[in-house]
């Protein structure tokens, strides 16, 4: 338990935001990039750009061997901002761990794309991956399902895209601190006020607008937390922080989740920001977040190895 780095992370974000202002989403994105251009990438992982589905993408590999299968990451940023390398600190951190490969995917955004491009882009790359097996004559290779914020919560709507369209499963899915929940009923949206360091309630209304473009967010794929029949779904590791906005979307959904017969881990951590396992170098917690991500994921996509 580290509360002294908890303490002094929580401080030193609340000095490089100022709330919420309301900006083009072009000023967003590029203040979105800078931000995360600072969280420095592990060693021991190779980066190829590549092309899934038709989109862009980028295969993180580990540099030693690799374990069989693959983890298909999507990138956060509210729908509307960031790419797979403002996700790639947890992209490379998972691989690194595991030794098994990532294609992190680069979905289209809002406003130019609203819903549901971004959950149609990911669940062709999907089927791309699986129709790439059938196509060789194999087996289908595991695949898991993994991301942070929006990405976390794609990596639920995919699944639940995925099933309805008839498809296979992924094998396991990881979310840190999903957005799952496009009504912004939970509870925490307003008890955290002021706990966030990073979102405001009107900040998430300005950018889900974009997503959301007029339509209703009362829909299994807006807001599985609430309205989303999640029965069939895969093994389901979610991690958040207790001073999240979102902190109430990964219980409402994990509570929905165990009732519909899924396995389900909710890991909670007090004291600490969205997607917190991004701040390695500054909170033992963040790394001790992913170590515990990557047994998940060994355990559900292969024989279980060292993890390190």
């Amino acid at each position: 338990m580290t509360w002294a780095q908890r303490r002094d992370l929580d401080t030193m974000l609340r000095k490089e935001t100022n709330g919420f202002t309301p900006l083009p989403v072009e000023r967003m994105r590029a203040g979105f990039a800078a931000m995360m251009a600072g969280f420095p990438v592990p060693a021991g992982v190779r980066r190829t750009p590549t092309e899934l589905a038709g989109r862009p993408a980028i295969r993180v590999e580990p540099e030693g061997p690799a374990r069989p299968g693959t983890i298909l990451y999507f990138h956060g940023g509210s729908f509307a901002l960031g790419s797979p390398e403002t996700g790639m600190v947890n992209t490379a951190n998972l691989v690194r761990r595991t030794g098994i490969p990532a294609i992190s995917l680069d979905y289209r955004l809002a406003p130019e794309h609203p819903f549901p491009a971004a959950i149609e882009d990911c669940l062709a790359a999907y089927r791309s991956l699986l129709d790439a097996d059938a196509d060789a004559g194999t087996d289908p290779a595991p695949i898991a399902f993994a991301g942070d914020s929006a990405g976390g919560g794609l990596a639920v709507t995919t699944s639940l895209a995925a099933r309805d369209a008839g498809l296979p499963l992924p094998a396991a899915l990881v979310a840190f601190s999903p957005g799952l929940d496009q009504t912004r009923t939970g509870s925490s949206m307003t008890a955290k006020q002021g706990r966030d360091p990073y979102f405001t309630p009107e900040g998430m209304a300005y950018t889900g607008a974009m997503y959301l473009a007029g339509q209703d967010p009362a829909q299994p794929l807006l807001s599985p937390a609430v309205h989303g029949d999640l029965a069939g779904l895969p093994p389901v590791l979610i991690q958040v922080g207790t001073n999240e906005l979102l902190l109430d979307d990964a219980v409402r959904f994990a509570a929905r989740a165990t009732a519909a017969e899924v396995d389900v881990i909710l890991d909670i951590t007090a004291g600490v920001p969205h997607v917190f396992q991004a701040f390695g170098d500054a909170l033992d917690e963040a790394g001790q977040a992913l170590d515990r991500a990557a047994l998940f994921l060994a355990q559900h996509l292969g024989p279980a190895a060292p993890v390190r």
